[in-house]
């Protein structure tokens, strides 16, 4: 392939062709603007321009009235064709008004233009008394009339750029911009094939004939020797062998400029829209959606052919014929500066494995029609008989899909199409229906096909799978699917209603976006608060470095009475709003139906609270049909808010909680939960219990893993409550510690025990029960109502989730295990700390410290929780204070039980845990990109 960047073409000089759309030339401020465009691409004094243009758009389009005006003549309606023609008179002429105005052209100018204007638009009124009087709308009249715009936008451009060009001192060349009626050049023949065929050396022969006039034009004006004569050309129009005016079709004017590329030998083809060139799919339904760098031919007319807003096939086909073949680039008028999207042989999908997927386009309001019978197979002709039928009725079949045992076909076509594509069936296979050899002609309407384009897909394995994978995951059933060997293209057919959700999910599935996550938090407790403050933290971080996005939609400051804040928000941008702490705390006491503004944005969207009697409404809130993955945190220790977890998990929202009552509540509920989890199978919403038990320990991921690997399970037991563990350690404390030690060993990483928050307190001395309580609340170690650790419920509850997870349950009840549990007191009195401090004595004797230790044990399929004495150098004394310990003892593990130690309370641990199982889940659900290990001085983490 030759050297483009030095190719020099059409009259030894190197060429640029400048498409504008209707967009771009909709008022006079947009004729600046465009005029801006092409002045600094002339500034290369090497370079010449092609600028082709469109009729002037807007509400409505130039164009538009044209037809209408056309339509109007053939139902004599001479009100219609005068409102037309009159609203596209005043169109123009306030246009020229306001670039006199502004000095950019002069009063001779508009007076010369507007004198065109209404000379043509005289004779567009006598075209239509002939339309009028016959009735007829004929195809030819309405392409003479709809290509009068590109005229006009045509000519007002040239003489914007000719004015705003004056020869000045120092100038290095001068431009000459001259106007170029396109039907002096571009040559159709229209009997070779249905929308015509270029005639290129037609074609050339008159380019070359109307450059020679222009530049003998140009010195008979006197422009000075070399002058560069740029072409203002009108797009859409051109004439067909016999010389008589016609248009392009569809997207005539894009196609226009690719054909004056090739004539021109151009280096380059730009396509100046309203977008920042071919986006990744429909920002209207993927908000993240963003202009790919680099697509190839190929790519682009499969993106073009399934809806997306790229170019019509046939504009590329010029370039791609062309020797050098010619790059065209997408790009925006009103974003001049970026760099849009280059067309061209290449694509980003080469070069990036991750992004394989260039971008995915849908076409909507589709039928799929299942054609199927026993008397399909093996017959020779069906295929030939059924599409035959189609064409012979002028069905068009956008897709097909047929199973190798010719048991079925299955095609879709546009919806109002599907009756007939039926009935023309089964008259053509009426003989094979009679005889039941055909079973059934189904039809499916509300459909939509969903694309995936890239030319990487042929060099990367597992794309399918990624592909439907992503569709499952976001609960989305695939009717149809299609894939050519090319392995360019994959298709499904899905509802339409489930469409758009189905972009998004795949959208974020090749990396193309972040997947984003809809969240709510129940409970604006110490746990809460946290999680919600390290989500508002995190959010952008692991936006860009795991490309998932966690907005909060929806809070709820308890499972009862509550108040709901929730967010309305318009997440069609690219940046969704999620609820912060500063939000919640604004609404910390609203009245009913209040709202506030986000502060400092400029979204006229609200966060909102409303009063609720229980957690009902939160679903409704939560839920959104376009989204696939939906979330809820529950951070309190409601058994009220526990008893919607089956719904929730029915209607496919996720759950993370901390919240161990529902898993050790009534036996109903727990199979409740049990059936959610398995009721669509690999398709369930998963409900996510680690931090049920040890808060931020891995208790429960740890009993799964060993069970996983075929290890046997024979006893669990430990110190579960943090709160009691605080309090014992405080009344019955150990003789000594190793906190020396390890701060020697640790070289300044461990920095020793808590704080306590009584004074000239020490952890080596012990305290009475009622102030290990008092210090225990201090610390926040404590459930909400501090009976739930006094009662043994916390502890007796963590147990049953164990129990549960150990098959064991289902033998014992809540209650049953509490009522045969040990108490250390239910008051807080003094009569609590001479019986407590008796016992601690009597154990200290003994070299033994008390602790309360419980355990699920398999061998004897028991669940106990005691006060029991334990030596002095025993794990479970010599753990520190606030902290569990949990034992495992396997058949693997042995003769020394595998042990986890650590802080397990505390709201920051608790809502790291908490997150830390979300983005576990996530990873198997989206698999989001592995995060880059970075360093500082002291400590490592992810960015």
């Amino acid at each position: 392939m030759a050297d483009i960047s030095r190719w020099k073409g059409f009259a030894d000089h190197e060429w640029q062709v400048h498409k504008f759309g209707g967009t771009s030339v909709a008022n006079a401020q947009c004729f600046q603007q465009v005029a801006s465009i092409v002045e600094e691409k002339a500034a290369n004094p090497d370079l010449h321009i092609c600028v082709v243009v469109s009729a002037m758009g807007g509400k409505p389009k130039v164009t538009d009235l044209l037809l209408n005006s056309v339509e109007a003549a053939s139902q004599r309606d001479e009100a219609g064709v005068e409102e037309a023609l009159s609203f596209i008179l005043d169109k123009h002429q306030a246009c020229l008004k306001e670039l006199c105005l502004s000095d950019k052209l002069q009063e001779q100018d508009e007076s010369e233009l507007l004198g065109i204007i209404r000379s043509n638009l005289n004779d567009i009124r006598d075209i239509l008394k002939t339309v009028s009087l016959m009735k007829w709308n004929a195809s030819r009249i309405k392409e003479l009339v709809s290509g009068y715009g590109e005229l006009w936008s045509s000519q007002i451009l040239a003489r914007l750029l000719q004015r705003r060009r004056p020869l000045t001192d120092g100038d290095v060349g001068h431009h000459t911009y001259n106007y170029m009626d396109a039907r002096r050049i571009i040559t159709i023949d229209e009997e070779e094939i249905k929308d015509g065929a270029v005639v290129w050396s037609t074609s050339e022969d008159k380019l070359a004939i109307a450059y020679k006039e222009e530049t003998e034009k140009a010195v008979a004006l006197s422009s000075p020797e070399g002058s560069k004569i740029h072409l203002v050309c009108t797009g859409y129009v051109a004439s067909n062998t016999h010389g008589v005016a016609t248009t392009l079709q569809r997207d005539g004017s894009d196609y226009s400029a690719a054909i004056m590329g090739r004539l021109l030998h151009a280096t380059e083809i730009n396509i100046w829209t309203d977008v920042s060139g071919v986006l990744s799919a429909d920002p209207r339904r993927v908000p993240h959606a963003y202009p790919v760098p680099e697509v190839s031919y190929n790519e682009a007319m499969e993106l073009a052919y399934f809806g997306a807003k790229v170019i019509h096939p046939k504009t590329m086909q010029p370039a791609i014929s062309s020797n050098p073949q010619i790059p065209i680039y997408i790009k925006n008028t009103f974003e001049a500066q970026h760099p849009g999207t280059r067309i061209f042989t290449t694509s980003t999908t080469h070069t990036e494995p991750e992004k394989c997927v260039c971008g995915f386009s849908s076409i909507d309001n589709m039928a799929l029609i299942n054609v199927e019978g026993s008397g399909l197979i093996g017959v020779h002709g069906v295929a030939k008989r059924l599409f035959g039928t189609l064409e012979q009725v002028g069905v068009n079949v956008v897709l097909i899909s047929q199973a190798s045992s010719e048991h079925s076909i299955t095609f879709s076509t546009i919806e109002d199409d599907a009756e007939m594509a039926k009935e023309a069936i089964a008259e053509e296979f009426a003989k094979e229906l009679a005889q039941e050899k055909i079973n059934n002609i189904d039809v499916t309407v509300g459909c939509s096909i969903i694309a995936a384009v890239g030319d990487g897909m042929h060099f990367v394995s597992g794309v399918s799978g990624r592909f439907f994978g992503a569709l499952g995951d976001a609960q989305i059933n695939i009717l149809a699917i299609s894939q050519g060997c090319s392995e360019r293209n994959i298709s499904a057919v899905v509802k339409q209603s489930e469409s758009t959700r189905a972009l998004r999910a795949l959208h974020a599935a090749f990396r193309l976006s972040h997947t984003t996550v809809r969240l709510a938090i129940i409970g604006m407790n110490d746990v809460g608060e946290s999680l919600l403050r390290l989500l508002e933290v995190q959010r952008p971080v692991l936006r860009k470095t795991f490309q998932v996005d966690l907005q909060v939609c929806a809070v709820a400051k308890d499972a009862i009475d509550t108040d709901i804040i929730f967010l309305q928000s318009d997440d069609s941008k690219e940046d969704g709003e999620s609820i912060t702490m500063s939000d919640v705390k604004s609404l910390a006491a609203p009245p009913v139906e209040s709202s506030i503004q986000f502060e400092g944005r400029s979204s006229s969207k609200a966060i909102e609270s409303s009063k609720s009697k229980d957690l009902k409404p939160l679903m409704d809130l939560l839920l959104r049909g376009d989204h696939g993955y939906h979330m809820i945190f529950d951070c309190t220790n409601s058994v009220s808010a526990s008893a919607f977890h089956p719904d929730w998990l029915n209607a496919g929202i996720h759950i993370v909680t901390a919240n161990n009552t529902g898993l050790s509540g009534p036996f109903e509920l727990r199979e409740a939960i049990d059936e959610a989890e398995q009721r669509f199978g690999k398709r369930s919403a998963q409900y996510l219990r680690e931090v049920t038990v040890g808060g931020g320990l891995p208790i429960i991921g740890t009993l799964r893993q060993l069970l996983n690997s075929g290890d046997k399970i024979r006893r669990v037991d430990g110190i579960f409550s943090v709160a009691i563990s605080y309090i014992l350690y405080r009344i019955s404390p150990p003789k000594s510690t190793n906190n020396e030690f390890d701060k020697e060993l640790a070289q300044g990483v461990f920095q020793g025990d808590i704080e306590l928050p009584t004074e000239n307190a020490s952890l080596d001395k012990a305290c009475s029960f009622s102030q290990a309580v008092e210090e225990a609340i201090a610390l926040g170690l404590t459930e909400t109502d501090l009976q739930h650790d006094l009662s043994n419920e916390y502890t007796v509850r963590s147990l049953m989730v164990l129990a549960k997870e150990l098959g064991l349950d289902w033998r014992v009840s809540l209650s049953e295990i509490q009522s045969k549990s040990d108490i250390l007191s239910t008051e807080v009195n003094e009569s609590a700390d001479q019986r407590l401090s008796k016992r601690v004595e009597e154990a200290r004797q003994r070299g033994c410290v008390l602790r309360h230790v419980g355990s699920v044990d398999v061998a004897r399929q028991t669940i106990d929780l005691k006060l029991i004495e334990v030596p002095e150098n025993h794990t479970f004394a010599t753990a520190p204070p606030s902290c569990s310990v949990v034992r495992f003892f396997t058949s693997r593990y042995q003769p020394y039980p595998l042990v986890i130690t650590g802080p397990a309370a505390g709201a920051d641990c608790t809502s790291s845990a908490l997150l830390a199982e979300a983005l576990g889940l996530l990873n198997t659900k989206i698999g989001p990109k592995t995060g880059t290990l970075a360093r500082t001085e002291s400590s490592a983490y992810m960015a």
